[in-house]
Formats: C-alpha cells, structure tokens, sequence
C-alpha cells in the first residue's frame, strides 16, 4: 500500500494531481485545500491514503498527517464518502473542523458542497465524543486532537465561563465555531479559571489576528 510519495507536481486539475515520481506519473484526487497549496513544477511530498476498489486502485493525497487522518474518520461514518470527506476538508482545516465539531456547528459543516443539515448533524453527533474534552460543557483541562498529526487542544478550566464568552462572541455577529476558536485560543493564553470578560477580550484579540 502506498502512504507517501514525494516528487515534481506535473498538473494539478479541478480535484487532483499528477505528481511525477522518479519519471512515473501517480495520479491523486485531493481536497481543495492541499491543491491550493500545489504548483506546476515544484517538488513536493503528499501523504497518501490508498483505496483498493474491485475495478481499481484510487489514490487520496493529503499535505499532512492531520488531514488524512481526518479523511479516514469522516469516511466512517454512514453517507459520508471519500468525495463528501474531501468537500468537508476543502473548506474545514483539520482545526477549524475539530472546533466545528466541539461547537456542534452544523453551519459550518454545511458550506461543504453536498453537505446538508442531515449529514451534518450525523458528522457532529457521531464524532463530538472522539474530539475529547472539547464539547462545551464538559468537564477536563485537556482535549488531545482526534488522530495522530494533530496538536492537542487545550479546553480553558471553568466551562461556564467559556460558553459565555462564546455566546457574547456570537451575538457579535462572529460564527460558532469561529468564535469557539478563539475562546479555545485565549484560554491557552490566560490559563485556566479565566474570567468571561477576560476571555471575550482576549478572544477578540485572536479574532482580530
């Protein structure tokens, strides 16, 4: 099976590329995401997930670990394939999904072209409990990333305090799993037992980065 291939970008199309290894041209369906990071010409590295189909071998590739890991969680869960996955992680990094997640954001999951409100209410419901301590409202200090790749998350202490900071970050007009972002990013910074005032604060310094 193949996990890695390294070597010169030859075409990137609408949703895959053709890297040339060594004079032999592998053709990967990608997400947007990693094809964005793609030019004709330069060397570059994918990590790959190898599918093994009954009429062919299709390879996904991946710009790091994180994304494919998320890749092969996604296409657990029942309606949801390897083209709705990639969808997803064109629009989603593997942070901004995990905060989507944690958020229980359908809004966000939905800007993923063939994504509708079912689905991702399924996506949340199915993976909210694999995100760790995220979820508001739930106890612990420390949410480790779902898969490998992925840095773990920290969780602010006092989770009524986040909830707060996230519901006033949101009246604001900023998106759920946006402002969930940055509540999770200013308690990084302010350490646990902070305020709500100082954490709508401090997120909104994150917000304005």
């Amino acid at each position: 099976m193949i996990a890695k291939l390294t070597g010169v970008v030859d075409g990137v199309g609408v949703d895959s590329v053709v890297l040339d290894v060594n004079g032999v041209g592998y053709a990967l369906t990608c997400s947007g995401r990693t094809l964005s990071r793609l030019m004709g010409g330069e060397r570059t590295s994918l990590v790959v997930e190898t599918f093994v189909r009954d009429d062919r071998i299709v390879l996904y590739g991946f710009a790091d670990n994180a994304e494919r890991d998320w890749f092969r969680l996604l296409t657990t869960i029942q309606g949801v394939g390897a083209r709705l996955a990639l969808a997803i992680l064109g629009v989603l990094d593997p942070e901004q999904l995990t905060h989507a997640i944690a958020a229980q954001d359908k809004t966000a999951l939905i800007r993923a072209d063939g994504v509708g409100a079912k689905v991702a209410a399924r996506i949340i419901n199915e993976l909210k409990d694999k995100v760790g301590g995220l979820s508001l409202g739930m106890g612990g200090t420390t949410a480790p990333a779902p898969a490998k790749g992925g840095a773990p998350v920290p969780a602010p202490g006092g989770n009524t305090a986040m909830a707060d900071a996230v519901s006033a970050l949101v009246n604001l007009g900023y998106g759920r799993s946006e402002a969930f972002g940055a509540v999770v990013a200013a308690g990084r910074t302010l350490g646990d037992g902070a305020a709500v005032g100082d954490l709508i604060r401090q997120g909104l310094k994150e917000l304005s980065q």
